[in-house]
């Protein structure tokens, strides 16, 4: 052989181990995911749906199951795609000769977007509606029962609705763009229907993320304040222990004696009650026991942390806007070719780039959190050891859908300058600037309402007989889903002013329905 066939062989050589050593990264940092999510789901789902007598059923939630694991760890992979880019952007512009970091290149990255891009299709179009549909399904009428009965009904009724969505995306596409869509063939699914659903799809992502985020920011502050100990000038542990003492008791009573009270008992409600408080005395407990340093310093850092993170975002798409107005490169576009440690995308080198991710994930936080405190989806919450598999595949989704939306999302709204890589950036609706300009001044709108919202029902409360000593007719405890009158469960408390009362007793109702709250009608 001459040395020119040597060469080209040589270069085949190292394209083929390139080629290699990106599917060994790429399955091995998939494999990490999944096994995280697999562990997450385990923690969340219902045990009595894994375990029964019907082994048919058992069969059909584990492999419903692993689908489930499958989507959450495309929807955790989405969430790190950009952040990672970022980094190793920086990293390759900090050491571009390094030995040890040759794996990390752009043909990587790209390949990382586009098996994400690839992914998030199969799981939002075929792996989720077959899970759901399989779970629900029973076989058809006169077939064998039997697992294989399952998937052939799953399979038909997966391939109506293709048909259907399929129908709907062809009409959809023929309205918006009529003379591009009047050439298209139904032969170019891959290539056209299916990269326009997901626009679709993704489009109502951002949407999404563009009313839990605003909401998840504002509640950050309370959902900190929760999990951090206050300090004492904030909080009085001791009160709420008495009182949640207190209230253990009365339930206790009313378990041992349930003949004092004219009302109708639900014992099983009573014990699930007596767990909940017994829970909330030992967390109690807990937060009285954090040292000074916690108390004092933990909390207000967060709190500051909190407020810098939210008031750099707001600020940063306010630039944005203006840059929209003067600037047409900083509309969000697509970048075909990954062409990583040539040039940083933040203005203030490694520090900025560093500072994008920790906002990149304190908005997808934020929005998660906002999410799960809307009223729309807060039945959706998953529960410890007590979620359904229906609920389960509807978490999984709705997550996929945020985190495959979150590139697209904080592209938009300026929050980095990494273009989007592979077919995020084929998205149409990118293009056009009213639709860009509009989100960013709906965000921020959005975002600064939510915040004086906040700040308004927290300045509302703030009156000269809360800047006293707090008694405990002000720490209500929530027992069984709903708040009672701690001076109703602290004899000796209803008699001082403006706490307890009939006025109290009667305003306090299970329910909605008109019953009397029983700590109400049970005398301790």
């Amino acid at each position: 052989m001459e040395g020119a066939d040597y060469e080209v062989l040589s270069v085949r050589e190292q394209l083929f181990h390139e080629r290699v050593r990106e599917c060994i990264i790429s399955t091995l940092l998939f494999a990490t995911l999944y096994i995280l999510c697999h562990i997450a789901l385990t923690r969340f789902k219902k045990p009595a749906e894994f375990t029964t007598v019907d082994e048919e059923d058992a069969t059909v939630n584990k492999i419903a199951l692993e689908l489930c694991t499958f989507t959450l760890a495309v929807a955790l992979g989405a969430v790190l795609l950009l952040p990672f880019s970022i980094i190793s952007n920086e990293v390759l512009l900090s050491l571009p000769q390094n030995y040890y970091i040759q794996w990390l290149n752009g043909s990587l990255i790209h390949g990382l977007w586009n098996l994400v891009f690839l992914f998030s299709n199969l799981s939002l179009i075929f792996l989720m509606p077959f899970a759901y549909f399989f779970t629900e399904s029973e076989g058809f009428a006169g077939s064998r029962k039997g697992v294989l009965a399952r998937v052939y009904e799953t399979v038909v009724m997966l391939m109506l609705l293709t048909l259907l969505v399929l129908g709907m995306v062809w009409v959809a596409s023929a309205i918006v763009d009529n003379n591009k869509a009047s050439r298209e063939s139904l032969y170019d699914f891959w290539e056209y229907y299916l990269p326009y659903l997901y626009s679709c799809i993704s489009f109502l992502g951002v949407l999404l993320l563009l009313v839990c985020t605003p909401l998840g920011l504002a509640r950050m502050f309370s959902v900190t304040g929760k999990l951090l100990v206050k300090p004492r000038l904030l909080e009085d542990l001791e009160e709420q222990l008495h009182c949640s003492a207190f209230e253990e008791a009365a339930l206790t009573r009313r378990i041992c004696n349930p003949t004092s009270c004219w009302l109708p008992l639900d014992m099983e409600l009573l014990h699930r009650q007596v767990l909940a408080l017994q829970t909330q005395r030992v967390l109690l407990e807990k937060r009285r026991k954090a040292s000074a340093w916690q108390r004092n310093l933990g909390y207000p850092l967060a709190m500051l942390c909190l407020l810098v993170l939210t008031g750099l975002s707001v600020l940063i798409v306010a630039i944005h806007i203006l840059e929209l107005l003067i600037d047409e490169a900083a509309m969000p576009r697509g970048m075909q070719g990954a062409s990583l440690g040539q040039v940083s995308f933040s203005k203030l080198g490694s520090f900025g780039a560093v500072i994008q991710v920790v906002l990149i994930f304190y908005l997808m936080v934020s929005s998660v959190v906002g999410f799960y405190s809307s009223p729309l989806f807060r039945g959706l919450r998953p529960r410890w050891h007590d979620t359904a598999m229906t609920q389960i595949i509807g978490n999984c989704v709705c997550l996929l859908v945020l985190s495959s939306a979150l590139p697209v999302f904080s592209r938009t709204l300026g929050l980095t300058r990494f273009d989007l890589l592979g077919d995020f950036g084929r998205f149409n609706w990118l293009g056009n600037f009213y639709i860009v300009f509009l989100y960013n001044a709906a965000f921020a709108g959005l975002t600064t309402l939510c915040l004086g919202w906040t700040d308004y029902r927290c300045l509302s409360l703030v009156s000269p007989g809360c800047l006293r000593r707090p008694s405990t007719s002000d720490l209500q405890l929530g027992v069984g889903g709903r708040k009672l009158d701690t001076a109703i469960c602290c004899p000796g408390l209803e008699r001082r002013p403006g706490v307890g009362g009939p006025q109290d007793l009667e305003s306090e109702r299970v329910g909605g329905r008109g019953k009397l709250s029983l700590l109400h009608c049970c005398i301790i």
